[in-house]
């Protein structure tokens, strides 16, 4: 029996354009069509009153959300928690995030991750970042934790890819061989590079040899010289490389992220990550972090967390604001804003189904008002 919702009343973003006054027509969970209003089929009538509707949002980089933090607790419980703690700002897919801790705790992050993606609520893969990374670049994780990564490393990637599906790991060029990289990549395992104090060149060679992405741009990395290009500058020129980007107006000045969005080689290679912490979805001003206190400040376009020497810890950001600052500040139309929070972000962790509107595709979806604000948000068309 096939049981259909038709969702009209709202612009429709595709993933790719805007369709005005149609329908879209979800069957059992997935995307049937985008229809004219006239001759509708038969079905419950969701009528929404203006505004957007659209594919849900992909978070590849998500620590925490619900006043819960993966590091404290890696169980699949707290995944979930975190994607619903996200899922009222419209994102409806997430990839949970463990920074760097140790190796119990990755393989517990594993573990959860298996159990998690067959919720079907919101969590759709798990994102190591971390330990394999620069203490030269540490940022908010702890450096006595980092190191190189072993072969029993990589059998381990590869055996908890093929038991969970999506996994993407966050390495320092410095802390991966090539050869690894080439392993890991053929694997299935996606492969980004960040937290890497390495120059162009390393990065480059890296790049070539199945890395996919650079976490957080600008953060965390070597910067770019006119003559040491740094990570930076490599993963903008890169014409095969995604970059998250943090829009927030705290981890990168607009005129960079600006930048950036011109020069890159690539189209559509820029994504919107949150790299949020805890406090997303909670009241709470402050939580630990690796035994460190991390405050929230407010001010600013949102508030912003730091550890007791004014180090960034993540965001205070949601992925509905994130794009608000794109409209706002990044000059960027709504349309690409919000393919900047699912179409691309999906096509790099390559979720099929996700991130847009087409025909079979999942009816993960959000409602947003005409000022991007979420009004409501779906999960295989069933209100989440």
């Amino acid at each position: 029996m096939i049981l259909r919702k038709i969702f009209t009343g709202a612009r429709i973003f595709d993933g790719e354009k805007f369709h005005d006054e149609k329908a879209l027509i979800v069957a059992n969970g997935r995307v049937e069509a985008i229809v004219s209003c006239n001759g509708l089929p038969e079905g419950e009538t969701i009528l929404l009153d203006g505004g957007v509707l659209s594919a849900g949002f992909v978070d590849a980089q998500v620590n925490g959300g619900g006043g819960r933090m993966l590091n404290d607790e890696p169980s699949a419980a707290s995944m979930c928690i975190i994607a619903e703690g996200h899922r009222r700002y419209g994102t409806t897919a997430l990839l949970p995030t463990l920074i760097t801790d140790t190796a119990d705790a990755t393989a517990a992050a594993i573990e959860a991750a298996k159990d998690a993606v067959k919720t079907h609520r919101g969590v759709a893969g798990l994102h190591l970042e971390g330990p394999h990374l620069a203490p030269a670049r540490k940022g908010a994780h702890l450096a006595e934790l980092m190191r190189p990564v072993e072969d029993k490393d990589v059998k381990a990637f590869i055996r908890a890819r093929e038991a969970i599906g999506t996994l993407l790991v966050t390495m320092a060029a410095e802390q991966v061989t090539v050869a690894q990289v080439r392993e890991l990549s053929e694997a299935g395992i996606i492969v980004s590079i960040g937290h890497s104090d390495c120059s162009s060149e390393a990065a480059e060679e890296r790049f070539d040899a199945g890395v996919r992405g650079v976490t957080h741009l600008f953060n965390a990395m070597s910067q770019m010289g006119h003559r040491a290009p740094g990570l930076v500058g490599a993963a903008i020129d890169h014409p095969s490389t995604w970059c998250g980007i943090i829009a927030d107006g705290h981890h990168v000045d607009p005129k960079a992220l600006r930048t950036a969005l011109r020069a890159k080689r690539g189209e559509g290679k820029l994504f919107f990550v949150t790299d949020a912490m805890s406090l997303v979805g909670s009241r709470k001003d402050s939580f630990t972090l690796n035994g460190r206190t991390v405050r929230r400040e407010k001010g600013g376009f949102c508030s912003k967390l730091v550890l007791a020497d004014g180090t960034l810890a993540g965001s205070d950001v949601d992925m509905a604001s994130t794009i608000r600052y794109g409209v706002t500040y990044l000059d960027l139309t709504l349309a690409e804003a919000l393919r900047m929070a699912t179409l691309y972000p999906a096509r790099f962790l390559r979720l099929d189904g996700y991130g847009h509107l087409s025909p079979g595709a999942r009816a993960d979806l959000v409602h947003l008002t005409d000022a991007v604000e979420v009004n409501a948000a779906w999960i295989d068309g069933e209100a989440a």
